[in-house]
């Protein structure tokens, strides 16, 4: 279309970039991401906790397959 010279872009596989005939031409900062439970809250609510990092876990799972 001829509208911009470059776009950004957050990729974590670059298929989709692959998908649309796009490269990367320059990685402009990488970035992770963290969970931070805080003590109490783990303690006193242990079981939501865990349902969401299990979860998170599974997520991540499926994304690798």
């Amino acid at each position: 279309m001829g509208l911009a010279d470059c776009i950004v872009d957050l990729v974590s596989t670059s298929k989709t970039l692959r998908a649309h005939h796009l490269a990367v031409v320059e990685v402009i900062a990488e970035s992770t991401a963290r969970l931070i439970v805080n003590r109490a809250s783990l303690k006193l609510k242990y079981r939501r906790v865990n349902d969401l990092i299990e979860a998170l876990r599974a997520g991540l799972e499926g994304g690798r397959a």
